[in-house]
């Protein structure tokens, strides 16, 4: 790792996904997030592409540490991905993080050449009660 990083730049760097204890265990509930600054490099052109996030999940023993969510999703800023590439990483990292009865992430992808992209993954089954 780059020691001249500075705090913040180093904290996205080493940025990991931190699961915490569910504090209501006993019942099924929908917790969602919508992150609208998602930023990544094209692999094709280099050229930075937008997005809003969209995470939604029914939680089992363990959630997600909101400020771990901000730092993990700011690191994308400048890696190189496809869009479906990258919302399938992050369903991947929040599979191992939390192990959710059930998520759905999606990337809503600014305009680029005149072609508007959504991306959605789900995993699991969402329990009957949630929607």
């Amino acid at each position: 790792m780059n020691e001249k990083l500075k705090y913040g730049a180093k904290m996205i760097d080493e940025a990991k996904l931190i699961g915490v204890n569910n504090p209501s265990e006993n019942r099924d509930y929908v917790i969602s997030f919508s992150i609208p600054e998602f930023t990544c490099l094209c692999p094709m052109s280099n050229f930075p592409d937008f997005a809003t996030i969209h995470i939604q999940y029914v939680p089992k023993e363990r959630i997600v540490e909101l400020k771990s969510l901000k730092l993990y999703i700011n690191r994308f800023r400048n890696e190189e991905h496809f869009h479906e590439e990258v919302v399938n990483l992050i369903l991947d990292d929040f599979l191992i993080c939390c192990e959710p009865k059930w998520v759905k992430i999606e990337g809503d992808f600014n305009v680029r050449g005149n072609i508007k992209t959504k991306v959605r993954v789900i995993n699991g089954v969402k329990p009957p009660n949630c929607d």
